[in-house]
């Protein structure tokens, strides 16, 4: 029993500090399907109805090259908006509401295991990311 005790009390550590907040790179590969239609990862992708995702990482919002952004996603970047983990979760929750006026129209996805999944797919993208 006392050893159950200790395992879920680091696991509680864990999940406070983010360290689980990983996500499954394979699920997100899956819940990535709803978002494929729009944005391009990996070798060859393309800017489509929305930008690639390679490499997001660590950059400006409404930077991505050959990309015509919003006025309101350019104004967030321009404003100080970096694409991390936690940023890219907010977004991810309710675009509109995180970027009034952005372009994007998908609504969001409501759980946060698939944006944690997600998250932990579009990582694998930008293997030169170094959370701060």
């Amino acid at each position: 029993m006392k050893k159950m005790i200790v395992v879920a009390a680091a696991a509680l550590a864990l999940c406070t500090t983010g360290a689980m907040a990983a996500g499954d790179p394979a699920a997100g590969e899956k819940v990535f399907k709803k978002c494929a239609g729009c944005h391009g990862v990996g070798e060859g992708a393309t800017n489509k109805v929305g930008p690639v995702l390679n490499g997001i990482f660590g950059e400006k919002a409404g930077a991505v090259e050959g990309y015509n952004f919003s006025q309101a996603m350019v104004d967030a970047g321009n404003g100080g908006l970096v694409w991390n983990p936690e940023t890219l979760s907010e977004f991810l929750k309710k675009p509109r509401d995180f970027v009034k006026g952005t372009k994007m129209s998908f609504p969001g996805l409501p759980k946060e295991d698939d944006i944690a999944n997600v998250v932990a797919y579009l990582q694998t993208f930008s293997p030169d990311f170094k959370a701060e």
